[in-house]
Formats: C-alpha cells, structure tokens, sequence
C-alpha cells in the first residue's frame, strides 16, 4: 500500500454549472464522506488527483488530505471516480475518509507470478478473475494480490480459497470460485467443435 499526500478546498457551491466552471479551471469537483459524518464538497487540482493516484496501488492508494478546514489531514481512499466516456478525463471524484483502525472492504488486483507447466505442455491460460474483493484495515490495503502459477498443470485451477494472502487480509469471494486455470487440448477442441455444430 502506498501512502500520498493531495491538498483539497472545500466549495460551497454545487451544480453542473459550477463543476464546469471548475473543470475549465484544472479543477475536479468532488466530495468526501465517511462514517460519522455529512458529506463535504471539494476541488481538488487535477494534477494532484492523478499523483495520489499514481503507483500500483491506484484508486487504494491512502491519501493524506490537507486543507479543507476540518478535514485536514484526514485519511481517504478513492471511493468512485467518474470519467468523460470520450477523453477519458476526471470529471468528478468520492473520496471515503476512513478511520486506520477500522477496516473497510475495497477491490485488489491480481498479478500472475511465472508461466504455468501446462502452458508449457500446450495448455491455454484462463485467467478468470482480474480483482478479489477484500477486507481489511486501510494500512493493511495491498498494493496486489499475488499468485504463482508455476506449479499449474493442464486440467487444474487455483481457487479463490487457495490464494495465500498477506497478513490481516480476509477475501470476500467465494473460495469455490476458480480465479486462473489451464485448459487442455482436448477442452478447446471440444468447444471447437461446439461451435462448429450450432453454426
């Protein structure tokens, strides 16, 4: 888990006139919230976003938030942060102010380590689940959860529930579920087959 630093200011106003405005300015609009608490609107200077964002740890990164009167130097992950659908751009962004010594679920990619030995024997790679939903305090938040697929043979998966994780870590997925497999020959031949006969 990486931990950065964003200054923000807190807004009075709201609307789409005045997020435009902001975001002609370099400006996100945005709004924190957290347990105890109502919801505060802020600007946060684009740039600053895309660095506390920036590493492995994305959106998990835990930000130190500096200004906005009250909320100075509180704690905060980037909760939701829409985009323009055609430039790709930051049009608003939530930010969940947590408590360290609470824990609070978030969603963590998966990294392959090694090539699998079936792959190696002509199997494919069905890597399933990209992210696992976890549990855990914000410091304990890793950057990625890692699996060695080496051992992996043609026929096999690895499980949800075999995935060694790292300490104070609980997964919320079903353990049953397969995250990455190796398919065999004969699988893909059959299912070639399928398709072959509903077209």
């Amino acid at each position: 888990m990486q931990q950065k630093q964003m200054n923000i200011e807190l807004r009075s106003k709201t609307g789409k006139g005045i997020s435009r405005k902001l975001r002609s300015a370099d400006m996100v609009p945005g709004v924190v919230y957290g347990k105890g608490m109502d919801p505060m609107a802020v600007s946060i200077n684009y740039r600053e976003l895309q660095a506390a964002m920036a590493g492995e740890g994305g959106q998990n990164n835990l930000i130190t938030l500096v200004g906005g009167g009250s909320l100075d130097q509180s704690m905060a992950i980037v909760a939701d942060l829409q985009r323009d659908a055609v430039k790709g751009t930051y049009k608003h962004v939530d930010l969940h102010r947590v408590n360290m010594s609470e824990k609070l679920r978030v969603t963590v990619p998966v990294v392959l380590k090694g090539t699998a030995i079936g792959v190696k024997e002509g199997g494919l790679l069905d890597f399933a689940h990209h992210e696992l939903h976890v549990e855990c305090l914000p410091g304990n938040i890793p950057d990625h959860i890692e699996i060695d697929v080496t051992s992996l043979a043609v026929a096999h998966s690895i499980h949800v529930g075999e995935i060694a994780l790292p300490e104070g870590v609980k997964v919320l997925d079903n353990p049953k579920t397969p995250v990455v497999s190796v398919l065999g020959r004969v699988k893909e031949e059959a299912e070639a087959a399928a398709e072959a006969a509903e077209a």
